[in-house]
């Protein structure tokens, strides 16, 4: 196959124009509400970083595990799925504000002496919590996503030339595991730092995991999102079909189900628990105006879209789809906002930033991404399996 013919479209080139220009703006506002109110920023700042943060990781992890698998479902992702695992190195970028200015304002309960005194940790917590070991941390989690990055864009790229290299797709598919294991390990403790964290006295086991079921969810619907984009121009408008479109629903059924799986057994094992320090985390997340974010995130987050993606029809209804995928990202947003926000206030009505970031950050992040898209052919043309997963099908 020629790869020339396998070029992005025009529409990429407008979605990045378009989107950096809307971030930039956006990003100007947002630095003059941090000039103003540094510790509602940062509030609002970390919700939006988890967001694209999830974008970019649960990506790396659907690359991963379709080297593993070999399904025929992520070929056609494939591209795009690497193209935003290349937005890591701006990830990093944005975790920096966080690490050099925000966490006098985010993790209070840890680092300022009156709090520790007022509330103190244990041994352990307090061996663990500190800043030095914080920032080192995050440069090992960062170090691991960016290498695991690097290493399946590299080997990817190669094996367009050399299509018939059995080791190298060997090697692809023997690393893909571990790699995943990583990830989550990775993933799971930088939810500790970033998020439980806030409030230190209070612990879950399975916290990180619910991230990264929320990762899955976030990067699986806006891959679905980018194919439908894509299809409306040549090549895909020729490659893509309904049973891929159905295959990617399905994929996303099972991501929501499998993330409220996490999220209901770490509630139901805190209120079977009924321990003091353990339903803290609840106990301001479920009652008054949390309770009402609460209700909407188990509506719209997983009842809603659970069963609209029950429906083979609906799943291959690019339009429908497109709106449950794009709806599911906005879900995501409102649950990290329900997930962080609660140990900072007692209202659940966004701030200006919280509408003003979430625009500036995903803009910024949506123009690197169609910057990679453009970089490559839109398919991986040394996939042995490419011809089976887009031939034709009748039905």
């Amino acid at each position: 196959m020629n790869g020339q013919q396998y070029h992005a479209p025009e529409s990429v080139g407008r979605l990045q124009t378009g989107a950096l220009g809307v971030g930039g703006i956006a990003m100007v506002l947002a630095i003059f509400g941090a000039l103003r109110s540094p510790g509602a920023f940062y509030e609002s700042y970390l919700v939006s970083f988890l967001l694209v943060l999830g974008l970019s990781l649960g990506s790396l992890g659907l690359v991963m595990l379709q080297h593993l698998t070999s399904g025929h479902w992520g070929v056609i992702i494939r591209r795009p799925l690497e193209s935003a695992t290349r937005t890591l190195p701006l990830i990093a970028i944005f975790f920096l504000p966080i690490a050099l200015f925000g966490m006098k304002y985010l993790y209070a309960a840890w680092l300022d002496p009156q709090k520790l005194t007022e509330q103190p940790l244990s041994d352990f917590q307090h061996s663990y919590l500190t800043h030095g070991g914080y920032l080192t941390r995050a440069v090992t989690y960062f170090a691991l996503w960016l290498a695991l990055m690097f290493i399946f864009n590299r080997w990817s790229k190669q094996q367009d030339t050399n299509q018939n290299d059995r080791a190298l797709r060997r090697r692809l598919q023997m690393l893909a595991g571990p790699g995943i294991i990583l990830y989550v390990f990775a993933m799971s403790f930088a939810a500790i730092d970033w998020v439980m964290s806030l409030s230190p006295h209070w612990a879950s086991t399975i916290y990180g995991f619910i991230f990264v079921g929320g990762q899955l969810i976030s990067s699986m619907s806006f891959m679905i999102a980018v194919v439908v984009l894509l299809s409306r121009a040549e090549p895909f408008a020729s490659i893509v079909q309904p049973r891929h479109l159905h295959d990617l629903g399905k994929l996303l059924l099972a991501f929501v189900m499998l993330w409220a799986y996490f999220d209901f057994s770490q509630l139901l094992i805190v209120w079977s628990g009924n321990q003091p320090e353990e339903i803290s985390f609840y106990r301001t997340r479920l009652y008054g105006e949390w309770g009402v974010v609460a209700v909407i995130v188990v509506v719209f987050h997983f009842f809603v879209p659970f069963f609209l993606l029950l429906s083979q029809d609906l799943k291959r209804n690019a339009k429908i789809l497109t709106r449950i995928a794009m709806w599911l990202i906005l879900m995501r947003l409102v649950d990290l906002f329900w997930m962080t926000r609660p140990e900072f206030t007692s209202s659940a009505v966004p701030t200006w930033l919280d509408l003003v970031l979430p625009v500036a950050l995903g803009g910024l992040w949506l123009g690197f991404f169609a910057f990679n898209l453009k970089q490559c052919p839109l398919l991986p043309l040394g996939d042995p399996d490419l011809a089976k997963a887009i031939e034709h099908h009748e039905h």
